[in-house]
């Protein structure tokens, strides 16, 4: 259990444990498709395809719309390939840095690979969106099997042993409230992007 901090009531660490599960939850969706769909775009950009549209909003399903596509396998798997490698890398530089929050990049980097790894691992089964277009495309259906495994595997051994900087569990450490109020702004920030820009 999290030991109370100065003058805050058990249901006022509740509501931040809640608002930074939330938050970092809903930024980690946000940036994960940002980092998948940039992933489309280089590919599109290195194989002479053109990139017509970029769907990212946050009530949407992210896609990228490449007309024409030379080589749509290829395109396809950039998404998934970059969407998992690039929050890898951050993770991997947060690190080195010695940032003290740095298991929040691990948390993203996690969420990447599982929702990636998912992804690719159901579409092996029922193909939808990319998987379909790989299948389609050439792609061995084992492809895309050990492609899933092995980046879901990595998702849930980065997460493991997170809980504790989210107030879970009998090692938990106290809520920080500038992680909170940091991360929450992050989230508002991409949130008001996307539906004024994008």
């Amino acid at each position: 259990m999290v030991s109370r901090e100065l003058g805050e009531s058990k249901r006022e660490i509740n509501l931040k444990q809640t608002q930074l599960i939330g938050s970092t939850v809903i930024f980690s969706w946000l940036a994960m498709q940002v980092v998948h769909e940039a992933g489309h775009m280089l590919h599109a950009w290195v194989t002479g395809g053109k990139v017509t549209r970029v769907v990212l909003h946050p009530l949407e399903i992210s896609r990228t719309d490449v007309e024409p596509n030379p080589h749509p396998q290829f395109v396809a798997w950039g998404g998934p390939i970059w969407g998992s490698v690039w929050p890898l890398a951050v993770l991997g530089a947060v690190r080195a840095a010695r940032w003290p929050h740095a298991w929040l990049a691990a948390f993203f980097a996690g969420f990447c690979l599982v929702a990636n790894g998912a992804y690719l691992l159901g579409g092996a089964f029922y193909p939808a969106g990319d998987a379909e277009v790989l299948l389609q495309h050439g792609a061995p259906r084992g492809a895309l099997l050990g492609f899933g495994v092995v980046a879901t595997a990595g998702g849930f051994y980065l997460w493991n042993g997170l809980g504790k900087h989210f107030g879970w569990g009998q090692d938990a450490h106290p809520v920080d409230r500038c992680v909170v109020w940091g991360i929450s702004a992050a989230t508002a920030v991409v949130v008001l992007v996307e539906f004024l820009f994008i």
